[in-house]
Parts: C-alpha cells; structure tokens; sequence
C-alpha cells in the first residue's frame, strides 16, 4: 500500500513541469533565432560591405564655401 501511495503522488506531482515548459520555449526560441540568422546572415554581410565601400569613396577634408 505505501509503493501505490508514493507511486500516485510521484506522477501527480508537477513541481518541475514549469521548468521543463520554460527550457522547452528558451531553445524553441534560441533555434529560430539561429534560423533566422542563417537566413539573413549573407544580406547582412553584403549590407555591411556596401556600408564599407560607400564611406570608403568619401573625400576626407574640409571644403569651404568660397571654393
């Protein structure tokens, strides 16, 4: 009788369900964040370098008003 007690209790208990939820939904939210990543990460690359090329053909200098 104590075992089917102690059984009973043991599947009724939930204490680490929400835990288990919450790392669930972490690594739910970790794996698409890598996804997404995956699938922008070229773009962001290219933008970047556009950015860099742009700057790069910019004169450096002052230039007055009277020029």
């Amino acid at each position: 009788m104590q075992i089917k007690t102690f059984i009973r209790k043991f599947f009724n208990d939930e204490s680490g369900a929400v835990t288990v939820d919450w790392v669930v939904l972490t690594a739910a939210i970790v794996g698409l964040g890598m996804v997404v990543m995956t699938l922008v990460g070229g773009g962001i690359e290219d933008m970047g370098q556009n950015v860099a090329d742009t700057l790069g053909e910019q004169a450096i200098g002052y230039v007055s008003a009277e020029d």
